[in-house]
């Protein structure tokens, strides 16, 4: 069966379903959703009705970030992290970007190097853990 995504200005129920059982529930972060949600668009990928990835597009700081990219234990090695990227790279670059920015936990950085994001000097805690700025040219 084939994925296909759903774009919401909202934070969708299924977003916090996914963000809550990668973020909370599996990693331990205590402060998952923030601010920046009411003022982001949300991906969600759906295998049928069950949706199995997440992520959120927004504009701050004079420049356009993706973040909270997640994808459901069950469906990890399906390339849908991949897929949430690029489909948010497309809408960012849709609305005027040449450029994304995002902060990775740095247990991760490889696999946004893999699609073609740099990693930049810029290292910041996030709840005990560690994360770094990247960028892409799009």
């Amino acid at each position: 069966m084939g994925y296909r995504a759903a774009l919401y200005d909202t934070l969708h129920p299924d977003c916090i379903a996914i963000r809550t059982a990668v973020f909370v529930e599996e990693q331990g972060f205590q402060e998952e959703f923030d601010e920046m949600d009411a003022h982001s668009t949300h991906l969600v990928l759906y295998d049928g009705d069950t949706p199995v990835a997440t992520g959120r597009l927004l504009f701050q700081e004079g420049g356009w970030w993706i973040g909270r990219v997640a994808v459901m234990q069950a469906c990890r090695g399906a390339h849908l992290g991949s897929r949430v990227l690029s489909e948010l790279e497309a809408l960012a670059k849709e609305r005027g970007a040449d450029h994304v920015s995002l902060a990775a936990q740095c247990r991760v950085q490889k696999f946004y190097e893999s699609a073609g994001y740099t990693a930049l000097p810029d290292y910041h805690d996030e709840e005990g853990v560690p994360h770094v700025k990247m960028v892409k040219k799009l």
